[in-house]
């Protein structure tokens, strides 16, 4: 004889909260910060179109608030990084790069082989929060 298994019970509100709560116990600020970091990046170099197939997501202003973003967290987070800053700072370099590159009206280099352009302006000036290099 075969017994019927009952479907799952939903948990209640009350055990939601519980697990919720359980779970912020374990979570620590700095895991916090930078792992916002680390989605800055991410998301800013997507948005700077360096990803392959994200070329048509391209938008100058979202990769300089990643990077302005960064680069606010940057000193609260590097020390809590340890061996891995290296690598953070590496990869906020390329970002500041190819916004350098895609807010001067070209693709990023990796998009095409970089030429010197003598005709056109460079990168626009610097607004004093951003870094843009070779000025």
């Amino acid at each position: 004889m075969s017994e019927q298994q009952e479907p799952p019970r939903q948990p209640t509100d009350e055990e939601l909260a519980a697990a919720y709560e359980a779970q912020l116990k374990q979570i620590r600020v700095e895991d916090v910060l930078i792992q916002t970091l680390v989605s800055l990046l991410n998301l800013g170099g997507r948005k700077a179109g360096l990803s392959p197939g994200t070329e048509g997501e391209r938008d100058p202003e979202q990769v300089r608030q990643a990077v302005e973003g960064v680069r606010a967290l940057l000193p609260v987070v590097e020390p809590l990084l340890g061996q891995d800053a290296g690598q953070i700072r590496e990869a906020l370099s390329q970002l500041q790069m190819a916004y350098a590159q895609i807010a001067g009206g070209q693709a990023p280099a990796g998009d095409k082989p970089a030429e010197p352009e003598p005709e056109k302006p460079g990168p626009p000036p610097s607004s004093g929060r951003l870094w843009v290099p070779g000025q």
